[in-house]
Order: structure tokens, then sequence, then C-alpha cells
């Protein structure tokens, strides 16, 4: 059978540009240099949080330094740009997330192309997103948050942490299903949104279960509802916003990605010990606490992940008419 020359050259996109020979050797010695970890928001938030957590077991297991490395700004797109046009030898890694996958529909004009410039390494853990408000606001419940934004449309400030997160499409999605009118107010990252919205100077995020639980717990922000179809172990006593609004369902989701051409025994390498940190006790202790689910899987698995977003939040992002920066 005669393949179409695009699957062709999806396939050859695939295979890594070393000799089989020089791959092998590549791999027996990797890492033998520190690892450049790029995350794409600011530190403090979920994206950063789990990236220190993974770095570090990856350093302990690979007996080289993970450096973080925050590269902030157009919703995580500089990040991914910066590991995409990165040499593929498996010391430049990009921190993957939701909107890695929204911005492959938010953006019309990109100098690169996530879906087959970033290659899947693996996944690491699925959370919800929590619908959290300042505690000055006056509604306990998703219902009367509901109500109150009705009888104020427009008053209430909708904070994320910047255009195209998981954070703000997920508020899209509670806007268009309830059809209340809220002010988007972008942020550079978790943490200073959810200093304002401590602050009172926003009304309601749909944060990231990890930045934010802390804070729930210590009385600092009322959390409304969990994003996810079912509720959350970390926090069983709030309820799923699907309760009350039928259908309702997101999540955000995070692991590793390189740049296309790595070689495939690098990226198993790096798939084997992440898959190896989600079966650790301790590690899944960490996860749990921070409210996540593990997805531990091959780069095929994740990549199914991926492709599965994409397609999601393409329709949302069309209906709610999104616009990037």
């Amino acid at each position: 059978m005669r393949l179409p020359r695009r699957k062709i050259l999806q396939l050859a996109a695939g295979a890594a540009a070393l000799p089989a020979t020089s791959r092998f050797a590549l791999a027996q010695s990797y890492p033998n240099k520190p690892v450049r970890f790029v995350v794409g928001f600011a530190a403090g938030g979920a994206n950063d949080i789990l990236a220190r957590l993974f770095g570090e077991w990856l350093a302990e297991r690979l007996g080289q330094p993970f450096i973080v490395e925050n590269r902030v700004g157009a919703s995580g797109n500089i990040a991914a740009e910066a590991v995409a046009k990165a040499a593929p030898d498996g010391y430049t890694l990009l921190f993957v997330n939701a909107p890695n996958a929204i911005n492959a529909t938010l953006y019309d004009k990109l100098n690169f192309n996530f879906a087959t410039d970033i290659v899947p390494v693996g996944g690491i853990m699925r959370v919800p997103n929590i619908m959290e408000v300042t505690p000055a606001l006056p509604v306990r419940t998703v219902p009367e948050f509901i109500a109150y934004a009705k009888a104020n449309p427009e008053k209430l400030n909708m904070a994320s942490a910047g255009i195209g997160t998981s954070i703000h499409v997920s508020g899209e999605l509670f806007k268009m299903m309830t059809g209340i009118r809220m002010a988007h107010v972008p942020y550079r990252g978790s943490a200073p949104m959810l200093t304002d919205l401590m602050g009172g100077q926003v009304q309601v995020t749909f944060d990231n279960l990890p930045a934010s639980i802390e804070f729930i717990r210590a009385g600092r922000l009322r959390p409304m509802a969990v994003t996810t179809a079912t509720r959350s172990e970390a926090l069983p006593d709030v309820p799923t916003i699907a309760q009350f609004v039928p259908g309702y369902e997101a999540s955000a989701w995070f692991g590793i990605g390189a740049p296309r051409n790595t070689p495939p025994d690098v990226i198993a390498t790096l798939n084997r010990e992440v898959n190896a940190g989600l079966a650790d006790p301790k590690i899944k202790a960490k996860l749990a606490d921070l409210g996540g689910t593990i997805v531990p899987g091959s780069p095929a698995d994740f990549g199914r992940l991926i492709a599965s977003e994409i397609e999601k939040w393409a329709k949302v992002i069309k209906f709610a008419n999104i616009k990037p920066e």
C-alpha cells in the first residue's frame, strides 16, 4: 500500500534525526550536563510548583540538575517557542499544560506549531480548577453567585492567569453556560492574580487547585465549586459546578514535552523516570495533597490527551470569540 505524502512526512518528523548508533550512545550517556526545564508561567503557580517537584525527582534519579526556568508571557507561548526552537537533544524540556493546547486554536500566527514542534514525553496529573471568590463577596454557593452576577451585570471582575489559560477558558465556559456577564481581568500568572483576589481587587477566578488550595484551607479564599465532573478528594466538601450547571466540566492538566526530533531513547528515559515518580508513594501523596489525579502512561497516551484537549477548547474559543492579547 502506498502511503500519502502527508503521512510519510508525519512519520519522518517523528523519527530521530541522528543515526541509530549515535542515538543509542546519547541515551546511554543522557544526561551528562544540566537540563533546562522551561515553565511558561510565574513562580508560585501550579505549573511552577509541579515543575520544581518533578525537576527535583528527575535530578535525583538521573544525576544531573534539572533547572526550572520561568519564561513568562503570551499564555505560555514564549516558553513553548523557546523549547520548540531549542536543540533536540533532551537538554531543554517544556512543562506542558492546558494553555498549550488552548493556544493551538487561540493564536492564528505563531512562530511554531505546538502540535508538531513539541513531542509528548509523558503526563503528570490532571487537577480540577476551583471556582473561588474573595471572602468579601456576599455569596456562598454557585446559585447565589449566579443570582448576584445577574443582578450586577458587568460589575464583577473575573480574574485569570492570562488570556487562553485553562483558568480563563473555564470561566468563559461558565459564563457561556449560565448567561452571566463579567469583565475578564488577565494576570501574568496565578500568584499575582491570587494576591489581588484575596485583596478584593477582583472577585472571582477559576484557578488551578494546586496554587489555591492552601489559601482555601487558611480561609483566605472562599471555594464555590470544582470544575471537574466529580468532587476532589482534597476538598470533599466542595461541590462540583455540574451540580448546579448540568454538563459543565473542565480541568487543568500537566506533563512534559521536548523539541521535535529529540531522540526516542531520550524520550523513553524521561518517560520511564516520570512514571517512576508517579508510582513513588511520597510523590503520589504530594500530588494528592494538591488535589491532583495522576495520569501515568506512554508518550502516545499523553499525545492523545493533548489532541482531545485541543479539539474541546477550540469549540469554546470559537463560541466565546476569545482573542489573544
